[in-house]
């Protein structure tokens, strides 16, 4: 049997699992947030816009781009728009089979383990997975795109500050309890 980062045994696997979800999870937020915000800017436009910065996800944030931060044009938030519509179809089934999985998933953690079961279920999440982050590579290439240099430069600075601030918080993260 391969070797699961971050431990061995049920507690590497448990690990492995956590970390999936909660890339899962951010994925599936964005890709929600995505379509919500899509949505919501075909609405009327004497709708007046929300000045709590929800508009763009939590805190101005959409599918990893802090565009509240990058004082996007107008002009600029219409491409956007456009690129998260467009790609709407492409993310929808994929996000949709990631659930599915998931759920599936779920009835070995709380049922009846099954590990050849679940070894199949996680692969074909990791294929899915994979489909996912190439996917939305592309549409961070084709956003990134659409900003300034001044933008971008920012956008970098912004990415290292916060690859900072995770490595901090890896290093003074306490040790996994042990079994």
């Amino acid at each position: 049997m391969a070797q699961v980062p971050g431990g061995t045994g049920l507690q590497g696997v448990k690990e492995f699992m956590k970390s999936i979800r909660f890339r899962l999870l951010v994925a599936a937020l964005a890709v929600t947030l995505g379509g919500a915000i899509a949505k919501s800017q075909t609405a009327d436009a004497t709708t007046p816009q929300p000045t709590h910065g929800h508009a763009w996800g939590m805190h101005g944030h959409m599918m990893g781009f802090p565009f509240k931060q990058l004082d996007l044009t107008d002009a600029q938030r219409a491409q956007v728009k456009e690129v998260m519509q467009k790609e709407h179809a492409t993310m929808k089934p994929l996000m949709q089979q990631m659930h599915t999985m998931q759920q599936q998933l779920k009835q070995y953690s709380e049922g009846t383990y099954d590990e050849a079961k679940v070894q199949a279920l996680v692969t074909q999440q990791s294929q899915t997975l994979v489909q996912l982050k190439v996917q939305e590579t592309r549409i961070h290439n084709e956003v990134y795109q659409l900003l300034t240099s001044d933008q971008q430069a920012k956008l970098k600075e912004i990415e290292a500050n916060h690859e900072a601030r995770m490595q901090q918080h890896m290093q003074s993260a306490p040790p996994a309890a042990q079994e």
